[in-house]
């Protein structure tokens, strides 16, 4: 008669059959739910600031913002992350599907984040009153995809503003000229007088006269582009409404307010994207008319007249004109660059510091950028496959 085996010989085999079968099960098997995921309502947490909602590993989320073109994306995200509206908001430059989207993160606080998005919604900064629900997770590819596009953007410049090739410099100085128009404080008011946004084919034109200019008058491009922003920030528009001047005798296209003593006071105003008086660009077209260079090297578009009609200027041609005036400024002040952009608005006989300081800070923030830009060489951050690896 042959003996059993032990129990524990027949229990060990089966428990351990039993065990992998279930491991094995387990990691088959199909979830209905993630084992991480959002709760669908906000959670109540104590904190020593008081009672908060959260959603537990994840963040409200909304799009401020979409564009096309990198680096026009890259300054509105800057100018955007750097607005007192959006201190209590992560910004992030994002890449998703061809796009460039600007995502800001809401405050971590439900009702916090809410209000931050409505007075942000108010003052113009998020286009719309929405936002969503995403993981933790994608909130932090973002942010590193943002931290890639900032730090591709501060790479050290190895190309001064001056050693840009022509091509290139148009390309930079085209979006520079759009993003200044993109966030000038009237446009981004939003209100109906406000003027329009520059078209990307007003802009091309534009940088292509303002380096052309530069270089026909030896003019230091960064002050001259300065004073365009300055201005006007690139819109032609006029200024100096109701603007006027007292002198002794009108000429015969003035506008007369009132006669005194002898004397008559004419309006004054500024025009074009340079803000050029009426005055003041009388005085431009004597300039004109003494100066022994050769126009003819001048594309014909930016070429003055040869009779003057201050109510019909081509704004080509006020670009000319505003260098003709800031190289008169320069060669007056032996190159004295500070007393010359002063001069260009106060006069030469009150050089505006105060205007020359806000013209400077124009005139590095557009070299700081184009330099910047001058680094990638006109590739993508995307095409350095530094990002989408992340």
């Amino acid at each position: 008669m042959r003996k059993r085996p032990p129990a524990s010989t027949v229990l060990i085999p089966a428990g351990i059959l039993l065990l992998v079968g279930g491991v094995v099960y387990y990691s088959m098997r199909v979830d209905p739910l993630p084992a991480r995921r959002i709760p669908m309502a906000p959670v109540c947490e104590f904190s020593g600031q008081g009672l908060k909602l959260v959603y537990p590993g994840g963040a409200l989320v909304s799009e401020l913002a979409v564009f096309r073109d990198e680096l026009f994306s890259y300054m509105m995200f800057q100018y955007m992350a750097h607005l007192p509206r959006a201190a209590k908001m992560e910004v992030m430059l994002t890449y998703d599907g061809g796009r460039y989207v600007v995502r800001a993160r809401l405050p971590e606080d439900v009702l916090e984040g809410i209000a931050a998005l409505a007075e942000a919604q108010a003052g113009g900064l998020a286009p719309r009153f929405e936002w969503r629900l995403v993981p933790l997770s994608r909130v932090r590819q973002w942010r590193q995809q943002s931290r890639v596009f900032v730090g591709a953007y501060h790479l050290p410049a190895k190309q001064k503003l001056e050693q840009i090739p022509p091509a290139r410099l148009h390309a930079y100085l085209e979006r520079y000229i759009r993003f200044k128009s993109a966030t000038d404080p009237r446009v981004r008011s939003g209100e109906e007088s406000a003027p329009k946004i520059l078209t990307k084919e007003r802009a091309a034109r534009l940088a292509a006269d303002i380096i052309t200019v530069a270089d026909f008058y030896s003019l230091p491009i960064d002050f001259f582009a300065g004073i365009g922003a300055m201005e006007n920030n690139y819109m032609n528009v006029r200024g100096d409404l109701g603007h006027s001047v007292w002198k002794r005798r009108p000429a015969k296209d003035d506008i007369v307010l009132e006669r005194r003593r002898g004397r008559v006071r004419v309006l004054n105003e500024s025009q074009g994207v340079w803000q050029i008086t009426v005055e003041t660009l009388r005085h431009a077209h004597k300039l004109y008319l003494k100066d022994d260079r050769d126009y003819s090297l001048l594309p014909e578009h930016l070429r003055p007249p040869k009779k003057l009609d201050v109510k019909e200027v081509d704004p080509a041609v006020l670009t000319t004109y505003a260098g003709l005036l800031f190289r008169e400024l320069l060669d007056k002040f032996d190159g004295n660059v500070t007393l010359a952009v002063g001069a260009y608005n106060g006069g030469p006989g009150n050089p505006n510091l105060v205007y020359e300081r806000g013209v400077r800070a124009v005139a590095e923030q557009a070299r700081r950028i184009l330099e910047q830009a001058a680094v990638l060489n006109g590739e993508s951050v995307l095409h350095m496959d530094w990002i989408l690896s992340q």
